[in-house]
């Protein structure tokens, strides 16, 4: 890969990564750090890359400096488990934002990444699993159960829209 190159992925590719992984760690200066991390290592990687293949590449690193990061800072607290019974009632009933964040929020970390690679993203299962490390068919299984815990949070009345 090219300077050249690199910069057209840097001006490409920037703003998808940061928001991929600032869904997932939900912390602004940890998620620059971790992309920031990424962008470093495919600098230093750059003659041994295709650039056809540098958004893969990059998506992939950013997801393993997450993981790193998440592993070595521990901030993710264990939420209570999904628990019919309990009822947040502090929001306002319109906010479809909010309600899907909080609905993200409840999966665990590879849940959600998996989400939001499919589904955000658009990587196919496949991609998915090359940057993640899983096979095609953890992905669709694991991707299945963070959709079926994501519909039983949304159709409960105090979030529906």
């Amino acid at each position: 890969m090219t300077e050249k190159e690199y910069n057209h992925c840097v001006t490409e590719y920037a703003d998808n990564v940061y928001r991929f992984i600032l869904k997932n760690l939900r912390h602004e200066e940890d998620a620059k750090d971790v992309v920031q991390t990424a962008f470093e290592k495919m600098w230093r990687n750059r003659a041994e890359i295709e650039y056809e293949k540098s958004k893969s590449y990059l998506f992939t690193v950013a997801y393993h400096q997450m993981i790193d990061h998440i592993r070595k800072v521990k901030r993710v607290n264990l939420r209570e488990e999904f628990n019919e019974e309990v009822r947040i009632t502090d929001r306002p009933l319109h906010n479809a934002k909010k309600i899907l964040e909080e609905a993200l929020s409840r999966l665990n970390e590879t849940q959600r990444s998996l989400v939001m690679l499919k589904d955000y993203e658009g990587y196919s299962y496949e991609e998915i699993g090359q940057i993640t490390g899983l096979s095609s068919a953890q992905v669709k299984v694991y991707l299945h159960r963070a959709r079926i815990q994501l519909k039983n949070f949304l159709v409960r009345p105090e979030n529906v829209i």
